[in-house]
């Protein structure tokens, strides 16, 4: 049966040995031979093109949205609820999502969710009022927290054991891509007017959910999941008994373990400075400080997504390589410094300067804290509640970091708001001195298959 707590790590932590008997250096060389040269399973790279396609879309309207919304003669505030609730639907609705996830199976919430989302962005595209635009965007909230839940949970289901930094490095890299490519083709159909995008968006995102329906079969995901009550492949039916454990991973179980505490505090900091701070509180800093400052804005965001672009090709062979511990301390010891560093940019070269470093601090800590979520879980369970926890604390750092640091800089100034971000860090960092390693259980297992 699979155990995520942290006991099964102490006698590593205490003799510098495996149970095999396996020595602490003995162990960092077989990681390192296992992690180049384990292949990338078929389905990884269906979900890759999947986030790919739905990055996108998803970059083709976020520009468009608050100005349409605008449209209907509302207030910039009603304009930025539009995009508040889509992060607080997410938020409310993931422990649904998980459980949903938990009891029908990852693929199944996948493709629903995707659905979810392309028909309700699609009928913005055909909103008459405000308040159409507002229920239709919570409940693609909704589906975007069950598609995103349930990508995260095959992908621990699909990478090996040995690459489960790189398989997230390469999702990430997918939306990424997406992000950068998608406001381009915008700028480029401009011409349609503001309502096409919704329906290509849409078109899009079913695109993507047809790509998986076809192409990802649903026996091999039912029976890594435990929904396939016959023997495994390769196993007879008198051995059918003897598989291990495959009921759902539960939050206590989970919260055993110190890494995965460690895990929640690192990624509500992660969401609290990469996702919110960087995409709403930056704009305005540099509208407020440089005289050109909407094109500062978008030069610091293309500089960020260079550097995390960049750091992404790497990151994920390291964490599988040289562990997930010491890229996340490293992660958020970068976007602490650098976000706080952030209000002292007075020129624009600095801006760009530390925009590109903060990608790429960013670029060392998502993969490796999806790989501990991965080695958590393991491939045996499913882990709906686990994940849907996960994705909660990010979202939670993405809504409260905007706001918090809205306050402090509307009474103190940016320099002070920036550096409450460098403080998020470091307690998250603090919170990983006390959270355990978890590659080597990662190799434990492949190891005595092996």
């Amino acid at each position: 049966m699979h155990n995520p707590v942290d006991p099964a790590q102490e006698p590593v932590a205490a003799t510098g040995r495996d149970p095999d008997g396996a020595s602490a250096t003995a162990r960092r060389r077989r990681t390192r031979r296992a992690s180049t040269r384990v292949p990338m399973p078929r389905e990884i790279w269906i979900l890759v093109a999947a986030a790919f396609l739905i990055a996108v879309g998803y970059g083709l309207i976020a520009p468009i949205l608050p100005q349409f919304v605008v449209t209907f003669d509302v207030s910039v505030t009603a304009a930025a609820a539009v995009v508040s609730v889509f992060s607080f639907s997410r938020l409310i609705t993931a422990p649904a999502a998980g459980t949903i996830g938990d009891r029908i199976g990852s693929r199944k919430v996948y493709l629903a969710g995707l659905i979810i989302v392309a028909v309700t962005t699609g009928l913005v595209a055909v909103a008459q009022a405000y308040w159409h635009i507002l229920a239709l965007r919570a409940l693609a909230g909704f589906g975007s927290s069950m598609f995103s839940i349930s990508a995260m949970g095959l992908i621990v289901k699909l990478a090996p054991p040995g690459a489960r930094g790189r398989a997230s490095a390469l999702y990430g890299t997918a939306f990424l891509l997406g992000n950068v490519i998608g406001p381009l083709a915008g700028a480029a159909m401009s011409f349609l007017g503001m309502r096409w995008p919704f329906v290509i968006y849409g078109t899009g995102v079913l695109l993507a959910a047809l790509v998986v329906w076809w192409l990802m079969p649903n026996k091999k995901i039912d029976r890594l999941e435990g929904k396939d009550e016959g023997p495994a492949e390769g196993q007879d039916e008198g051995a059918a008994g003897d598989k291990p454990d495959t009921s759902p991973l539960t939050l206590a179980e989970a919260w055993r373990s110190s890494a995965f505490r460690a895990l929640l505090v690192s990624n509500f900091a992660h969401g609290w400075i990469n996702m919110g701070v960087r995409v709403a509180t930056i704009p305005l800093f540099a509208a407020a400080v440089f005289d050109q400052g909407v094109a500062m804005a978008g030069f610091a965001m293309a500089a960020y997504a260079a550097g995390n672009a960049v750091i992404l090709q790497f990151s994920g062979r390291m964490a599988d390589r040289i562990g997930r511990r010491p890229l996340i301390l490293a992660g958020l010891v970068g976007s602490g410094v650098l976000a706080g560093f952030m209000g002292f940019a007075d020129q624009p070269w600095s801006l760009l300067l530390f925009s590109i470093l903060a990608g790429a601090a960013a670029g060392l800590l998502n993969p490796a804290q999806q790989a501990v979520l991965a080695d958590v879980i393991g491939n045996e369970r499913s882990g709906g509640r686990v994940l849907s926890t996960y994705q909660m604390f990010m979202d939670a750092g993405q809504i409260l970091g905007p706001i918090m640091v809205g306050l402090l800089v509307d009474g103190f100034g940016y320099r002070l708001g920036f550096a409450i971000c460098g403080l998020v860090a470091a307690v998250a960092a603090g919170a990983w001195i006390f959270g355990k390693e978890t590659l080597h259980l990662t190799h434990a297992g492949a190891q005595t298959a092996r």
